[in-house]
Parts: structure tokens; sequence; C-alpha cells
């Protein structure tokens, strides 16, 4: 089994801060990390790979800090990663950055699974991954709560919806986006991450050139949609008491629900 599984390196959230002023957001000294859904599907990887055999390649598209992401991908256990790194693939949009792994895919070649977490923390598109299965023309599955079965041929997952889970075959090659609820991502061990850091580590480089692609086709020349702005939202806190008896309250607030549409 052949299996690529895609990484982004992304801030820590937990440390975000928004300029007041400019309304962007301050990367100066905040910490990055593997996207969590994308550990998740760092581990599914892993999994139907100590199950099945075969490799697991790990794609992460960013700047030269990013081979961060794609070490420590290593210290979990995946075979091998790819940093796409080039100026020209800056400012991609997820039509952009769907294309350009899309590309790598391709070079990669034979490839039987594509694992992507969900979204991103740092966009909350979840576009990525189907963006990504339409561009190559496989199956995608999406929502993946719990990977029931894995051969060489296809992939049975349970799949979450909004009044409970769907059962879904599917043939291979396929891609597949997982929830969080999927797995325990595993620890990276010490000594892999020591090999990760090597000079000999399995870790290659693509630029555009390497992935053939012309710069309008990739980074901010290829992207559809641009972002003008990022801000805070700002919120006014209102409160209103209500008094009577408490049959009489009760109906006004619900009345309240009503007009605002919250029931």
């Amino acid at each position: 089994m052949q299996i690529v599984v895609t990484i982004k390196q992304v801030p820590d959230t937990a440390e975000i801060r928004i300029d007041p002023k400019t309304g962007n957001l301050i990367r100066e000294g905040v910490e990055s990390i593997i996207n969590p859904d994308d550990r998740h599907a760092i581990e599914a990887a892993l999994q139907i790979r100590e199950k099945l055999g075969g490799s697991v390649t790990g794609i992460c598209m960013g700047p030269p800090q990013a081979i961060d992401a794609i070490s420590e991908a290593l210290g979990l256990g995946i075979d091998k990663g790819i940093l796409l790194m080039d100026n020209y693939f800056a400012g991609a949009d997820t039509w952009a950055t769907s294309f350009t792994l899309g590309r790598a895919v391709e070079k990669i070649g034979d490839c039987d699974l594509i694992i992507c977490g969900h979204q991103a923390i740092d966009g909350d598109t979840a576009q990525v991954g189907p963006q990504l299965a339409e561009y190559l023309n496989i199956p995608q599955i999406t929502y993946v709560k719990d990977i029931e079965e894995a051969t060489d041929k296809k992939i049975v997952v349970k799949c979450m919806t909004d009044k409970g889970y769907e059962r879904i075959e599917c043939p291979l090659p396929a891609l597949i986006t997982v929830m969080r609820q999927l797995n325990e991502p595993r620890f990276p061990r010490f000594d892999w991450l020591i090999n990760a850091c090597r000079e000999k580590a399995p870790i290659e480089t693509w630029n555009a050139a390497d992935l053939g692609v012309k710069a309008s086709q990739v980074g901010l020349q290829g992207s559809l949609t641009n972002v003008i702005n990022t801000f805070s939202p700002k919120f006014e806190r209102r409160g209103e008491i209500l008094e009577g008896t408490a049959e009489k309250t009760v109906k006004d607030f619900m009345k309240i629900l009503e007009e605002n549409k919250l029931i």
C-alpha cells in the first residue's frame, strides 16, 4: 500500500494574536506546529501501513522552516518527506495549493491512498482535500471518523453526518479526509527525530520546475481568491432583565428567542 499524507505547518492558535491596528495575524514569535487534523491523518496512514505494508510519504508545501513539520512526521514514523518550496508557491489559496499538491502526487506516481486532515486551524476551509481529489480525478470520502477495513483494492469507512454516520466502501485509489475522532496520534520516537535532522534524512525538496508548473499556475498568481484583510470580530454584549411572574417571564423569553430566530 503506497500512501501519501498531506501535512501543513500552522501557527499554534493557542498563541495567536491579532494586531489591533492592521487586523493582521502577528506571526513573529509564534510557535509553528503540525496542523492537528494532519496528525490524525499521519496516524491513520501509519496504522494502515503496519497492517498492509508499503510506505507512507508526507507532502508539505511551505517556506524553509516547514521542514520542521516533515522532520517531526519522520519522527512519528513516515518513510519519506517531500517539501514543496518555491517563492512562486507563496500566497496560494486553496485552489492553487490543491493544484500544486496534485502535481506532486502525480510526480510520486502509483499512489493507492491519499489521507488529509479534515481542515487546517489557520484557514478552516476544509477545501484542499476535496479539491485535490477533484484534480486527480479520484473518489473522495470526507468526514471519516472510523476506518473499518483497508486492503490493497478498497477501503471501508464510517463518515460523520448531521444525523449519525454513513458506512461507505470505496475502491482504490482514493482520497479521504479524517476527523479527530478517528484515532489518538502517537508520540514521536526520539531516535527517529534525531535521524530526521541529519543530512541523509529521507527528505526531498521540490520547486516549481521540478513539478513542471508555470508561475501563473501556482501561488498568488494561480489563486482564484485573495485575502483582502484579516480581523478580529467585535462583540457587543447586551443584557435584558425580564420581570413579572414565572409564567410571564417564560412567555417573554420564548418570544425573544422566536424574534431572533433562535428557535
